[in-house]
């Protein structure tokens, strides 16, 4: 279904340079950055686990050391600057709940609601699944006007994950720790996700070398709904911006609803 809308959503996205294993510098950087966020924005969406780095050459106890739950020092400080700034804030995190751990996606409402949701579809070939438990359900949220669905780095290798069945969202949040050695896929998945699912796509990557001496290049951009970007980086900024028109988006699905097409079906 097609729901008209007035206002757009203005869209930050940090790469930010991911020091591996070093929570505090992590967090004491995400706070440096937004000193010159746009005070226009609207949701800031930082990298995959931003806080740590992907876990990647660890033991599960290892990496124990680095979870928290939804009530540490990562979220705390999240539920503070979103406040502070008169934002949303997405990512994701190490998290323990009851002994299990997740790498866990969060959005945080400037006015304190909280959404979580776990990664689903887990990097074997780095021993993901061998650390976390994976997640059950999409992170879907209602977000000033807009339907935002969030998934995490290799989720968008599934399509059938990222579905939009009669347009449930409209826009996808992907957020990731993808290497530079397979940054064409990603670069290439990204606007696909967008042209089938007829949605925005904003996507963030982090900086960096983890701790396997993988480099990250922090390709990140937001995508409309024909796979062309739209974002832009200004000058001497950190951050990458974009403005989803909620105008735009409508009069498309309105002149081509391919959507109406689309197979329905449910995950087992």
């Amino acid at each position: 279904m097609i729901i008209m809308h007035s206002s757009d959503l203005k869209v930050a996205l940090f790469p930010m340079e991911i020091k591996w294993d070093c929570k505090d510098a992590n967090l004491d950087e995400l706070k440096k950055s937004l000193v010159s966020l746009h005070n226009e924005t609207d949701l800031l969406i930082l990298p995959e686990t931003f806080s740590t780095g992907f876990p990647i050459g660890k033991d599960k106890e290892e990496v124990r050391n680095f979870a928290e739950k939804n009530t540490g020092a990562t979220i705390d400080l999240i539920k503070d600057l979103a406040k502070q700034y008169h934002i949303a804030i997405c990512g994701s995190f190490i998290a323990n709940s009851g002994g299990s751990l997740y790498n866990r996606a969060f959005f945080i409402e400037p006015s304190g609601e909280e959404y979580f949701e776990d990664k689903r579809h887990l990097f074997t070939m780095a021993g993901e699944d061998k650390i976390f438990s994976h997640g059950y359900n999409r992170m879907n949220i209602r977000f000033r006007g807009w339907n935002l669905s969030v998934v995490i780095c290799y989720d968008i290798r599934f399509p059938v994950w990222c579905r939009n069945i009669n347009n449930e969202y409209d826009a996808l949040i992907v957020m990731s720790n993808w290497p530079a050695v397979r940054v064409g896929a990603w670069k290439t998945l990204l606007p696909a996700r967008a042209i089938e699912n007829e949605s925005y796509v904003c996507a963030v990557n982090c900086k960096g070398v983890d701790n396997k001496n993988y480099e990250y290049d922090g390709s990140s951009a937001v995508y409309d709904f024909k796979g062309r970007e739209v974002s832009v980086k200004p000058e001497n900024s950190q951050l990458i911006y974009a403005t989803l028109s909620r105008e735009r988006l409508d009069q498309f699905r309105a002149k081509f609803p391919a959507w109406k097409d689309a197979d329905i079906f449910k995950l087992v």
